[in-house]
């Protein structure tokens, strides 16, 4: 069956670690793909206010997962908004207090973080390059938004620790010094059903690319699921195959490997 529609990661998949950029030989595919009639998605675990670096291909952007699937839409139209219940949220904000650990709470279309600490900075904005986040704002400023992601800066052992006491939520860790948690349910290959459907999309014609440990469930969904040369292993397992890394043309490569372009 032939693919008709391709659900991007961004970090580490369609953007470099190394550059932080999307690779002229991936904007060219994708151009390419989109040229053919193929639907382009981005499937990524940043919120939307955190969407800074692929303006590259943008303009080719058919619809979003973010948050790790907790919030789906296609232009103005909403297809999936899952929110964290306050109570799971505040269990969470009152242990970064008392354990003194920063948290990223991410509302629906802005964010801002809590107890700030150091090591926000060394890897979301000199490592990720995420440079657009007001680091002054308070959790008053998400003024009611509904809280679709919380992203705490600590280790595996802590995160263990807390989430028991956190009985709404699931972790998804794709950096060892932070996890992005979202409520139960939201992931992003649930979101990829749920898209799918809603847009009359079959899963075998849905392919999706990603490299960390919250795009297992995608490239399980999908019909055909890549994983990038730099992913994982556990990430290469569950692939249906495995490209070269996000600098050594992986995207393209994978999509000719399978006729797309």
């Amino acid at each position: 069956m032939a693919i008709k529609a391709i659900f991007f990661d961004i970090d580490g998949t369609l953007v470099s670690f190394e550059t932080h950029e999307i690779p002229q030989s991936t904007i060219e595919a994708i151009q390419e793909a989109k040229h053919k009639g193929v639907k382009i998605f981005i499937a990524t675990g940043r919120p939307v206010a955190l969407i800074n670096n692929i303006k590259a291909v943008e303009h080719l952007v058919d619809g979003y997962i973010t948050f790790n699937g907790a919030y789906c839409f296609v232009g103005e139209r909403d297809l999936m908004l899952n929110t964290i219940p306050q109570t799971d949220v505040e269990i969470m904000l009152k242990d970064a207090k008392k354990r003194d650990y920063c948290v990223l709470v991410c509302g629906k279309r802005e964010v801002i973080i809590y107890n700030y600490k150091k090591i926000f900075t060394d890897i979301f904005v000199k490592a990720l390059g995420v440079n657009n986040i007001n680091e002054t704002r308070t959790i008053d400023d998400l003024q009611g938004q509904p809280i679709l992601q919380l992203t705490p800066f600590f280790s595996e052992a802590n995160e263990n620790k807390i989430m028991p006491d956190m009985p709404n939520t699931i972790s998804a860790r794709w950096h060892p010094e932070f996890t992005d948690i979202t409520v139960k349910g939201a992931n992003k290959g649930n979101a990829l059903k749920t898209v799918a459907k809603q847009l009359g999309l079959c899963l075998e014609e849905c392919m999706a690319i990603g490299d960390g440990g919250n795009d297992l469930t995608i490239l399980k969904a999908a019909g055909i699921g890549v994983a990038m040369g730099n992913a994982t292993d556990e990430v290469k397992a569950a692939a249906d195959y495995v490209t070269t890394s996000v600098d050594e043309d992986g995207i393209k490569l994978a999509m000719k490997h399978f006729g797309i372009i």
